[in-house]
């Protein structure tokens, strides 16, 4: 039996569908962000797909306060939490989060998708009874952590709440329960409407979980997020969130109440047995997160540069989902045109924008992501929303309806 077949056929199939993921070899330019360079080609390439939303990965400080850490405690952190790999520096960051959600404590994890699916999938062992009430968008890292919890799902259309309600209200009102959603949404960059689903929370007694692994350090008065910019972390049981985007570092963490906090920290086995984060990352991040306490500087130059994308490609007939935050799609509703041009914008353009194609996103929503920093100058804009332009009318795309 030839077994190495079977995983060509399996990779076969999915290049068939147009669904292949190939990766670029690239090396970022430290203070010369968007730039990186294309190691496949040695050409010089403008990120335009970057999760590295304020460009904090590039600031002075965090690296500095990187480089520092890693000369004093070295570059691992020697263990699991449990153990010996628990020290200042994790414990320093855990404290900052905290503080930054209004919450008695925080959770580090080794990354965000983890902190989703550890904490989601160890709810089960503290409440058997619970009932999980998902958003259909929901992150993958979310949707695993449900499917692992064996908990009743319910799942309820994306950002409805008249259907959230009449879901969760045929439940008895003692029963446990639990809302979980995102607040800004990955794929379509839709905006959860939080006061609304916090007091269906409050009516039928629910718990809450929000996802703000998009909106951290870019949204709220400190960087809190949606939670924060709308005053109501405190409304909100368990804040969910990312060191690795616009943070700049790596890692991922819960923050909630103390007990919540303690009951996970001692039986979700994604944080118990595994080594825990370089205390070089965690000081990095924390002090990526000091600074977005005080600068608004960067949070208002990513929404500056988004409008100003927007108002781009707008001028040079591009459609886009406007969902009001800084993620913009552009639905593109074919595999193969959208990988054609992701392909072209990088070939011709020196532009990087990957496309986006089943499973993250359905079928017949395939797209380009542009996501805006604050380090994209006006005239990369434009050459940004004139080069999809090009490249389209090359292609023949007729855009789909931009319903994300």
């Amino acid at each position: 039996m030839n077994y190495d077949q079977f995983f060509k056929e399996a990779v076969d199939k999915i290049k068939a569908e147009g669904r292949y993921r190939s990766f670029l070899n690239l090396s970022r330019e430290v203070g010369n962000f968007p730039f990186a360079t294309n190691h496949n080609t040695n050409q010089k390439i403008i990120l335009w797909c970057s999760n590295d939303y304020l460009g904090m990965g590039q600031h002075k400080d965090v690296i500095e306060a990187m480089v520092k850490t890693t000369k004093e405690m070295g570059t691992g952190s020697g263990g699991t939490r449990n153990i010996s790999g628990n020290n200042s520096a994790i414990v320093e960051l855990e404290a900052e989060l905290a503080s930054l959600h209004h919450k008695e404590r925080a959770l580090v994890f080794t990354s965000g998708y983890v902190s989703n699916d550890a904490t989601i999938s160890t709810l089960a062992k503290i409440l058997p009874d619970l009932v999980i009430f998902s958003d259909s968008d929901n992150h993958a890292s979310i949707i695993e952590g449900i499917r692992r919890s064996g908990l009743e799902k319910v799942i309820f259309k994306h950002n409805d709440m008249a259907d959230l309600e009449e879901k969760i209200s045929k439940y008895d009102i003692n029963r446990p329960k639990i809302i979980i959603f995102e607040s800004v949404y990955s794929m379509s960059g839709d905006i959860v409407p939080l006061k609304e689903i916090c007091d269906i929370a409050d009516k039928y007694r629910a718990l809450t979980y929000i996802d703000e692994v998009h909106a951290v350090g870019m949204y709220g008065k400190n960087g809190g997020g949606i939670g924060d910019q709308m005053n109501m972390m405190e409304r909100i049981t368990i804040i969910q969130a990312t060191l690795g985007k616009a943070f700049g570092a790596m890692g991922g963490y819960i923050a909630s109440s103390n007990n919540i906090v303690d009951a996970i920290r001692s039986y979700a086995s994604g944080f118990i047995f595994t080594t825990s984060l370089p205390p070089s990352l965690a000081k990095a991040a924390t002090s990526s997160i000091k600074h977005l306490k005080v600068s608004t500087k960067e949070r208002e130059m990513l929404h500056e540069q988004v409008n100003k994308a927007k108002e781009a490609l707008t001028r040079n007939g591009i459609k886009f989902v406007d969902a009001k935050s800084h993620i913009i799609p552009i639905i593109i509703g074919d595999p193969n045109k959208c990988r054609q041009a992701s392909q072209l914008l990088l070939e011709k353009h020196n532009i990087f924008v990957q496309h986006i194609n089943y499973p993250t996103v359905p079928r017949g929503k395939e797209r380009l992501r542009i996501t805006p920093t604050p380090s994209h100058t006006d005239s990369m804009i434009n050459q940004m929303a004139e080069s999809i332009a090009s490249v389209f009318a090359e292609l023949g795309i007729v855009q789909a309806e931009q319903a994300a």
